[in-house]
């Protein structure tokens, strides 16, 4: 199995920040639920999302793709990583090419939903959920991905998939 990893900040009025690390399949582009979507500590953060994607996959001993950024490189990541037997993949500075469909994803939701709407009048609670039903609801089941044959959404492959293999 193969993860790809990122993480960004989505600012808030008075700058207060949301941190949002996720997670997706490299194989279907499926992203996990949002597992980290908070103020807390950005090392922290990453960490708490790679084991809840890692307990809601069943994974150990995978590929995880990610960029240079000092969460991912970070002591504590590292002895986490080393826990589930993952390696860790990164392009060298300033190439995105190993985490260019994450990077690509982050883009995507910045211009389809981020964008059009005022965040940073909104409460912390109303941001979360509107990011996560974006990825759960629209992005996983419904929206055209082109990286998957047919265009499938990434939940519609993943099922196709497996039913292929069953």
């Amino acid at each position: 199995m193969e993860f790809l990893f990122e993480a960004f900040h989505l600012l808030r009025g008075q700058g207060a920040k949301i941190f949002l690390c996720q997670s997706a399949d490299k194989k279907c582009s499926e992203h996990t639920a949002v597992a980290a979507l908070d103020a807390a500590v950005e090392g922290q953060s990453v960490i708490r999302a790679f084991r809840s994607a890692c307990q809601a996959h069943g994974a150990y001993g995978m590929i995880l793709h990610s960029d240079r950024g000092s969460q991912f490189t970070s002591a504590a990541f590292q002895k986490v990583l080393a826990q589930y037997s993952a390696v860790q993949s990164m392009s060298g500075t300033g190439r995105c090419y190993d985490n260019a469909r994450m990077e690509s994803f982050f883009a995507t939701l910045k211009k389809e939903k981020l964008y059009r709407i005022r965040t940073e009048q909104m409460p912390m609670a109303q941001v979360k959920s509107i990011v996560f039903r974006y990825i759960m609801t629209y992005y996983n089941r419904q929206r055209i991905n082109t990286a998957n044959p047919g265009g499938l959404p990434p939940a519609t492959y993943r099922q196709a998939a497996r039913g292929l293999a069953a």
